[in-house]
């Protein structure tokens, strides 16, 4: 059984539009769920974005459906991680350059879980990750605002009464 992803996106844009809040929660919420959906702490991610909205006062459904919308790029992960690793690493040698050319070799999976692995690898990972995920965190939000408020229905002013 194949999942439709056009259908899929569809009804969870269908979601995000029904839910009941205002255009700033929803809006706020869903871009909280994108930015975090970019950092590669994948067992934490959600729990992040939901933390952080309770704090800023936007929509946890939201945010929950906006995590899961950036699973979409799922297929694109290891071209996005690249990326990510990439920008990271340029901003934090000096001076400012790409890293190496990726070489795969066969390495005991003990040795990802190392530390020095995760300040190699981890950190500009990280910085890439957060420097990538604020521009689009950013761009969702508006985007969010105005297609929330297009898809609500427009509320008469109520008819001024003459004296």
């Amino acid at each position: 059984m194949f999942m439709n992803p056009v259908g899929w996106l569809h009804d969870k844009t269908r979601q995000l539009l029904q839910l009941k809040d205002s255009t700033h929660a929803i809006a706020l919420g869903t871009a909280l769920g994108i930015f975090f959906g970019f950092i590669p702490l994948w067992g934490f991610k959600t729990l992040l974005a939901l933390g952080v909205c309770r704090l800023l006062g936007g929509n946890l459904l939201a945010t929950a459906i906006g995590a899961t919308l950036h699973d979409v790029a799922l297929p694109l992960m290891p071209l996005l991680l690249r990326w990510e690793y990439d920008v990271g690493y340029w901003l934090l040698s000096q001076p400012h350059e790409l890293p190496p050319s990726l070489r795969l070799t066969h390495q005991s999976p003990s040795v990802w879980f190392h530390w020095s692995t995760f300040l190699t690898v981890g950190r500009p990972l990280l910085l890439g990750s957060l420097v990538i995920a604020a521009p689009v965190a950013v761009a969702t939000y508006y985007v969010m605002v105005a297609v929330v408020e297009r898809s609500r229905p427009k509320t008469a002013a109520p008819p001024e009464e003459k004296p």
